[in-house]
């Protein structure tokens, strides 16, 4: 079931100002793709839908900021802020300096960083030994070489308590990550056909059920 927070805080949004808001971000959105495809990733911004299930992984009471990668136009932000949590206890690295402006200006108060996710150290500087509650990745891993992938998965959980999830989402029927012989199970959290075109939510977590 998506949390009620988003799904209250959506409905009480007008219909005209709903349609603005998707108008705006499919500018942002197709703006950024010209400027570096291979960085955005998509041929559509991400659904709403995609997002709210993302988000309803996030647990706003555990006392730890949350990690976002990607964030684009802000869909999943959007939905991260409506899960209940504030928006100084979530950091957003992007890479693109369109989207990464315009974000600092749509969202005040979430620490948003421009840099390479890859490079999660330099990115974070002098956060880099904080530890989050989970991470929410917008990032088109199926862009990056499969070695990336597993390193930058290996990564994330690094920073995170045992049980607590990285949640990507893609466009293929299988995982984008391949946890041959890595420390992380995947698991299929959510298929949304609400989203051009449907993509598919996965968990990658060790030690154990979401905690």
């Amino acid at each position: 079931m998506l949390p009620s927070a988003g799904r209250t805080q959506i409905v009480n949004l007008s219909i005209p100002g709903r349609i603005a808001r998707r108008f705006d971000d499919e500018i942002r959105f197709f703006k950024g793709w010209i400027n570096g495809p291979k960085a955005v990733g998509a041929i559509m911004p991400t659904s709403s839908v995609v997002a709210r299930s993302m988000a309803s992984l996030v647990n706003p009471a555990s006392g730890r900021p949350v990690l976002e990668l990607g964030p684009g136009t802000g869909v999943l932000t959007r939905a991260i802020l409506a899960r209940g949590v504030k928006p100084s206890e979530l950091v957003s690295i992007e890479h693109s300096v369109t989207f990464h402006t315009r974000l600092q200006l749509d969202f005040p108060g979430v620490r948003f960083i421009r840099g390479d996710a890859f490079d999660l150290d330099a990115a974070l500087g002098e956060l880099k030994t904080s530890r989050f509650d989970c991470v929410v990745s917008g990032i088109p891993l199926l862009n990056f070489p499969m070695t990336q992938r597993v390193a930058l998965i290996e990564g994330l959980l690094d920073r995170l308590p045992p049980g607590r999830p990285v949640v990507q989402f893609s466009y293929g029927l299988s995982s984008p990550v391949t946890p041959n012989g890595a420390s992380f199970e995947v698991v299929h959290h959510d298929f949304v056909l609400r989203n051009i075109p449907p993509a598919r939510v996965w968990i990658y977590r060790r030690g154990g059920p979401i905690g």
